[in-house]
Formats: C-alpha cells, sequence, structure tokens
C-alpha cells in the first residue's frame, strides 16, 4: 500500500501528565529527548509516535497522523488544489526530513513526511 501512516504524535498541554498516563496505560517505551521538550513512542511492532507541548493553549489536546510522500512539496501543492488548507508549509526537521501540516476539506487534520535520504 502507498503512503502508509508512519508517525502519530500527541500535541498536549500537560506532556508530564500525558507521559505518566501513557506509560501506565501501555507498553511503551517512552525515550525524553533531551533539549527538544519531545518524548518519542517506541511501541515494538507497528508505527510509533511522540508527544509534544502544544504550541497553542486554545487548541484542545489532539493525536495528528503523519502520512509518507515521496514529495512533500508536490503532495502539499496536491493537497492544496484539491480545497485542504495548509496550517503548517512544508518544514524540515533538521537530520531527519521534512513535514508540512493539513486540514482536509472536512476539517480533518493530518501531515504529511518525507523522510531525509541516508547516506
Amino acid at each position: 500500500m502507498g503512503n502508509p501512516f508512519v508517525h502519530v504524535e500527541l500535541m498536549t498541554k500537560d506532556p508530564v501528565k500525558s507521559r505518566q498516563f501513557y506509560a501506565q496505560m501501555f507498553d511503551w517505551k517512552l525515550e525524553e529527548i533531551p533539549g527538544m521538550d519531545y518524548t518519542i513512542i517506541q511501541v515494538g511492532e507497528g508505527t510509533g509516535g511522540g508527544m509534544l507541548k502544544s504550541p497553542d493553549s486554545n487548541i484542545p489536546d489532539h493525536w495528528l497522523p503523519y502520512i509518507l510522500v515521496d514529495d512533500v512539496v508536490s503532495a502539499t501543492q496536491k493537497a492544496r488544489s484539491l480545497g485542504a488548507v495548509i496550517t503548517q508549509d512544508v518544514a524540515e526537521v533538521p537530520g531527519y526530513g521534512y513535514f508540512s501540516v493539513i486540514l482536509d476539506p472536512t476539517g480533518a487534520a493530518f501531515a504529511l513526511w518525507q523522510a531525509k535520504e541516508r547516506k
């Protein structure tokens, strides 16, 4: 199947409380990334994810799925042409890849992800 879900991210107002809950709820390994205020979620088999403090306290806590694409720039442009709203234009995660955040025409949020080529 093309374009699988590759990452799921929790945007939360209270990362400490969220980490405590999910660490007790599931058998996930949570790894805090020093200096980034980011927690990697390793689930073993299946799609992992991350947790971070929501940049906007007015937005309710939510999960955001990331979908793999070959070219994040052209996929973002395609989404726009199909009536989507781009809430975060293409940005780089240094050393890892590129992403954008999109609201589909019904208002559902998702992100596109293009992994950086490893040498």
